[in-house]
């Protein structure tokens, strides 16, 4: 899970180039450097590697020769959580209008030039920050970085394109917010848990806000933010850093910084005053939920293991078929359709615990959550065994494995780590330390986070429901 990010689609369609133009955009120098060199396919993804540009733009490649194939990604240390007060969703906008072109690619071309060559791109927008990415043969790559690197300097802006695209992220907006109770609870919950810290605001924007977005505030918000400086280079598979240096610094390497990095302060003090209640009741409901979430540091400030307690914890109490609320909630006594729990750890501030349930066919909202709250009470009582911990830990570190077999899913993981606040060794490191947690930090971790008075209940009901 990836905490309240919106992974929105900005494919392009159509073509206006040729294909001998746009492979003419790579020297044929550039092609044959990607391929001269014996690859033996098949081989383990290799450990992950580092450098930094002159101008301060972070590289981390990870090789992988399982195949002829890379995927470049463009992380930016901005997100939701960093844009000015009263223009929510300039972020999410900003990143709609990376997609309208620079002097040498028009408007909507570059997703095009892509596809052109095989290769799939998209984008999307969090909290914390904002990343690009392009999925491309290895002999391709060349292309990718030079358009990717026309657009972080080179962006061009005008009333004709910007004006258009605020009406589709308020149709957006529209579509996936306004007319989806699930996401209009989640927005109130939001709310509630983040009253201050810009967590609470949206990351795709109060309409009225939106609304309200100009040509002058996007380009504000790229020159303060959408410097190289302020971004990461991700690479991850067919390639080495030895051989992907000589490229970032062509086509990254010469971008002047536009602006110093600011400080990613925010308030993180004010919390849920006692245990608070939403609700939202809704026509268009079927099926009712109740929902709470706890807010709980995250990795970058919790205090010794208690992040990766929590993870364990969370995967305990409801992460699977075979979780303690699953197996006696939905097997056991049947009062709920579904019963689960997460913890969403990576952000820059506080993160949330969180635990659901929905009522199963004749029982009642009142229900579900007095049995959520039982089994929480026992959980505590009675604590966990070490075999318990054990097994939860080999579950983690086996979807950590699984994840090696996706590149997007490699340079995602990294990526996500460096724009909240984490390191390269802090990825590297997360397995052992989940090797350390032992059954009394779990224990832990619940008496302390699964706390009444630091949380949000949020329930989803259809309208007239008591």
């Amino acid at each position: 899970m990836l905490n309240r990010s919106f992974f929105l689609s900005k494919l392009a369609l159509g073509a206006l180039f040729s294909v001998a133009l746009v492979l003419g955009a790579c020297s044929e120098e550039e092609k044959t450097a990607l391929s001269s060199e014996p690859i033996i396919h098949g081989e383990e993804p290799g450990a992950p590697e580092t450098f930094e540009l002159s101008n301060g733009m972070q590289v981390v490649v990870i090789p992988d020769r399982r195949a002829p194939v890379v995927t470049h990604m463009v992380w930016y240390r901005v997100g939701a959580a960093d844009e000015p007060e009263g223009m929510s969703g300039v972020a999410h906008f900003l990143e709609h209008l990376m997609f309208k072109g620079t002097e040498t690619i028009p408007p909507g071309e570059l997703s095009k030039i892509v596809a052109r060559n095989g290769g799939q791109d998209n984008a999307f927008t969090s909290s914390d920050f904002t990343a690009y990415f392009q999925r491309v043969a290895i002999d391709r790559l060349p292309l990718v970085m030079e358009m990717e690197a026309d657009r972080m300097s080179n962006l061009v802006l005008t009333d004709a394109e910007v004006m258009p695209e605020r009406d589709v992220v308020l149709e957006e907006r529209s579509m996936r917010v306004d007319n989806n109770p699930r996401s209009l609870l989640s927005e109130k919950i939001n709310q509630a848990l983040f009253p201050v810290h810009p967590y609470g605001t949206p990351v795709i924007g109060w309409e009225r806000e939106i609304a309200a977005l100009s040509t002058e505030n996007a380009i504000a918000f790229y020159d303060r933010f959408y410097t190289p400086n302020n971004a990461i280079l991700i690479v991850a598979g067919d390639i080495t850093a030895a051989e992907l240096q000589p490229l970032a610094e062509k086509y990254y390497g010469s971008i002047e910084r536009r602006a110093d990095t600011p400080p990613r302060v925010r308030e993180t003090s004010v919390g849920p005053d006692g245990p608070l209640r939403v609700e939202h009741a809704d026509q268009r409901v079927r099926q009712a939920t109740v929902q709470r979430q706890y807010r709980v540091p995250s990795y970058r400030n919790a205090p010794g293991l208690d992040s990766e307690a929590m993870d364990v914890l969370a995967t305990l109490l409801g992460g699977s078929a075979t979780s303690r609320l699953y197996r006696n909630l939905v097997v056991g006594s049947r009062v709920a359709a579904n019963a689960g729990s997460w913890y969403s750890g990576t952000a820059l501030d506080d993160a949330t615990l969180g635990i659901y349930a929905i009522p199963a066919p004749g029982h009642t909202i009142a229900d579900v959550e007095a049995a959520l709250d039982a089994e929480i009470a026992a959980f505590i009582e009675e604590g966990v065994s070490q075999e318990d911990v054990d097994r939860t830990v080999n579950l983690l570190l086996a979807e950590a494995i699984y994840a090696r077999d996706d590149q997007q899913d490699m340079a995602r993981i990294y990526g996500v780590a460096l724009t909240t606040g984490g390191t390269v060794q802090d990825v590297l490191d997360w397995p052992d330390n989940l090797r350390k947690v032992t059954p009394d930090d779990v224990m832990a971790a619940a008496k302390k986070y699964l706390d009444l008075s630091r949380s949000v209940t949020g329930i989803l009901k259809p309208a007239g429901d008591i």
